[in-house]
């Protein structure tokens, strides 16, 4: 499903707009961006939270030219689903 696909299904659902539901689906999203580039998680109860995770430096191999790279620590986006959420994927979801 796509960012196209979600307005969609919301301005079906709902009725509203299709440029509100995009606007209103697009600032969502930069204020999750916002939040986590300045560190902060983002807890939304009944659906997950936006984790910042940090990744210690390591050092890693660049396996064509033989030799050792240093990675520095960094932080990545994650996602961890709440409960409810992750217990109810694991119920529907169809095995192929």
């Amino acid at each position: 499903m796509t960012k196209a696909d979600i307005v969609n299904e919301i301005t079906e659902k709902t009725g509203v707009e299709r440029t509100i539901v995009l606007n209103t689906v697009e600032s969502f999203m930069k204020v999750v961006i916002t939040n986590m580039t300045k560190g902060e998680n983002v807890y939304l109860r009944g659906f997950g939270t936006f984790l910042c995770k940090k990744r210690a430096a390591k050092i890693g191999r660049n396996i064509t030219k033989k030799t050792s790279v240093a990675i520095p620590a960094h932080y990545i986006p994650a996602f961890k689903p709440a409960k409810t959420f992750a217990n109810k994927v694991k119920k529907n979801v169809l095995v192929k």
